[in-house]
């Protein structure tokens, strides 16, 4: 593969981990597989979460992508990569930004702080029913996430802890 064609590769697999991610974090995490998601939406002090098995599974899968494309396709090697470089941008964000899992910084202003607004929003539902920004990297307006879950609330789609704003 030319050196364009891998950076196309990578850039691809990072911006579809976002979807993918979207989806799978509302469809599965938020529906049949909120058993292991549950714990991620409560106070607690473990440092590891049940919620952290996607992370095994999912990298797992990368694994066998990186070990397969290894012997068979570049292109699914270079995939895999693109999907890691996203597990990192993830965990740097979500975990470490947004539940301070690894570092202590409250952004006062910019994207960083649009960032860690929606996901707050996202965890202002009681329950896996509901809820909104489901994204990890990409955040929508703050105030239209707050429009939403009032909605959402008011049509009994959702429950809302009052902090929420909404």
């Amino acid at each position: 593969m030319s050196t364009l064609e891998i950076i196309a590769v990578v850039l691809a697999a990072v911006i579809g981990m976002e979807a993918f991610a979207w989806a799978a974090h509302k469809y599965i995490m938020h529906g049949w597989g909120w058993a292991w998601h549950r714990d991620h939406h409560e106070p607690h002090d473990n440092v590891l979460e049940k919620n952290d098995l996607y992370a095994v599974v999912f990298g797992t899968i990368v694994f066998f992508m990186f070990l397969i494309g290894y012997y068979v396709s570049e292109a699914l090697w270079w995939t895999a990569f693109g999907i890691t470089l996203y597990g990192l941008i993830y965990t740097v964000i979500h975990d470490g930004l947004v539940h301070q899992r690894y570092f202590k910084w409250v952004p006062k202003r910019g994207y960083a702080k649009r960032l860690v607004q929606a996901h707050k929003l996202h965890h202002a539902t009681i329950g896996k029913e509901g809820g909104v920004s489901f994204g990890f990297v990409l955040a929508r307006d703050p105030a239209k996430l707050k429009a939403e879950l009032k909605r959402q609330r008011e049509a009994g789609l959702a429950r809302v802890r009052d902090s929420a704003g909404a």
